[in-house]
């Protein structure tokens, strides 16, 4: 009789961390929505750190490229290396998070000017519409994703990672182009 525990990289996820890890990214996103499109803004004017948006642009350009490194070393097998660069990308989105919400705080949500009919419909429904939406299901892709790999669950983390990968990057590019799109119609 194997009286053995399994190995943690094959252990079972327990289902009550997933849900958490889930209701958490439900409760952010719809603090995020609520901040976006229902919470008056403090400073309308947009004179006190009028910086913030250019910041998470330059952000989520630094994630893609943490993210595009980090995909060129787990290609090479060099794990610590691919660790690092993820490690990077996660604290480049956490600051990014807290930029994102200290903007909306500060100066709520940039509408595209509707002088632009075309530009604003490619803005509104090619552009940002997905990058809101994958947004919201990537935030508990990348925590679950953190999650096995700590707790050593690396076949499961492989499997997720294919996933969260690209819809992190696209979510990281989109966000920068969302920027330079109302920057340049503004």
């Amino acid at each position: 009789m194997n009286t053995t525990s399994p190995t943690l990289s094959t252990a079972r996820t327990p289902a009550s961390v997933i849900w958490t890890i889930i209701a958490i990214s439900a409760v952010a996103s719809l603090f995020l929505t609520w901040l976006v499109y229902y919470h008056p803004p403090v400073d309308v004017a947009g004179t006190h750190l009028a910086f913030l948006p250019a910041l998470d642009a330059v952000l989520n350009g630094l994630c893609a490229i943490f993210l595009l490194i980090g995909f060129r070393y787990i290609k090479r097998q060099n794990i610590p290396a691919h660790r690092n660069s993820m490690f990077g990308a996660f604290v480049v989105s956490s600051v990014f998070l807290v930029a994102y919400i200290a903007n909306h705080v500060l100066h709520g949500d940039m509408l595209f000017p509707k002088a632009y009919p075309v530009a604003r419909f490619l803005y509104l429904w090619v552009l940002l519409t997905p990058h809101i939406l994958l947004a919201i299901v990537c935030l508990p892709m990348i925590l679950i994703t953190f999650f096995l790999s700590l707790t050593g669950r690396f076949p499961t983390h492989r499997k997720l990672a294919r996933w969260t990968y690209p819809i992190w990057l696209y979510v990281s590019i989109s966000g920068v182009a969302v920027y330079a799109m109302l920057s340049y119609y503004r």
